[in-house]
């Protein structure tokens, strides 16, 4: 007799969604929400080196450039939240996991941003790794994530744009905004390429994510990917990947590359990166002075509830 599990996982093969009132295993909607809440977190924290330079952008254009970017950001968490939501999960408590430590975020906003470079190398590098990622979630399983993510992606292209063509300029510049775009390059390179995750054999959570077709690519595999694009893409403007073993492999056709700094990796996700402390610091702050924004609006929903009552 074919169980209920058997009979989620037919589905799954048969590359149907799964949506929200649909049967699910528990292990399906736990990773779903350990996944989705990790990503509407990383969306929200990411929003902070980048506020810190809104008042210092070099002019009107890139400031407008800017907030729009963080807007987008805010908007992405929003949708995130949402789609999670729909699993059982209430706002309130995906924040209190993060707030506590049980849920983490993307090391990657874990470095400070110290120049206007590094704005230029976050757009550029980190949303291009970011792209990379979520045009596989395209196809992911759960409707409600696949659906939040194709609109992400179009937002996130933007973003792409706007950090290359900060790195760009500043390399057409001075030898000074040169020298700034170098080493904002050196600094996000490795972090950038660490966003993708463990390699898939250390990875704890890789098989029932494959298996439930949560993930389609692999860890290393998508690395590649942002890898052999954005190799050519540095090398059209001027720029040098920090990368002594980096090199064209003609017989597989990709570019080998040098071994990631996993023990960094392992201290920034365990709260000992650059900025960590910080990051969470400013976030409690803010949601706790925004408390009574939200106590209004539940009221006001309240109200408008009883009046067609």
């Amino acid at each position: 007799m074919e169980t209920n599990d058997t009979k989620f996982q037919t589905r799954i093969d048969e590359g149907e969604f799964v949506e929200p009132k649909d049967s699910m295993p528990d292990g399906y909607r736990h990773h779903l929400i350990r996944q989705m809440s990790q990503h509407a977190h990383s969306e929200v924290i990411g929003m902070q080196p980048e506020g810190n330079w809104i008042s210092r952008a070099p002019s009107l254009r890139a400031k407008q450039i800017l907030l729009a970017k963080i807007q987008d950001e805010g908007g992405h968490g929003l949708y995130l939240y949402s789609a999670a939501e729909t699993l059982g999960i209430s706002r309130s408590e995906m924040i209190n996991q993060l707030h506590s430590g049980k849920a983490k975020y993307s090391n990657i906003f874990n470095y400070p941003a110290l120049t206007w470079a590094d704005i230029g190398a976050i757009g550029w590098l980190v949303d291009g790794a970011a792209i990379v990622n979520q045009i596989s979630l395209q196809r992911t399983s759960y409707g409600p994530y696949s659906r939040a993510m194709i609109r992400i992606c179009k937002e996130e292209s933007f973003h792409q744009r706007q950090g290359y063509e900060i790195m760009a300029k500043m390399m057409k510049g001075t030898k000074e905004q040169q020298e700034m775009a170098q080493d904002a390059m050196n600094r996000w390179w490795w972090p950038a390429l660490m966003m993708f995750g463990p390699h898939d054999t250390d990875s704890p959570h890789s098989s029932d994510a494959f298996k439930w077709k949560i993930k389609r690519e692999g860890n290393d595999e998508l690395r590649q990917k942002f890898i052999d694009k954005t190799v050519q893409q540095a090398e059209v403007i001027g720029l040098t990947i920090p990368d002594k073993e980096l090199k064209w492999n003609e017989k597989k056709n990709i570019y080998d590359h040098g071994e990631i700094n996993w023990n960094e990796f392992h201290q920034v996700i365990s709260g000992n990166g650059p900025c960590n402390k910080q990051r969470m610091e400013h976030h409690i702050k803010y949601h706790e002075e925004g408390a009574w924004v939200r106590e209004a609006a539940e009221a006001y929903k309240k109200e408008k509830s009883n009046s067609k009552i």
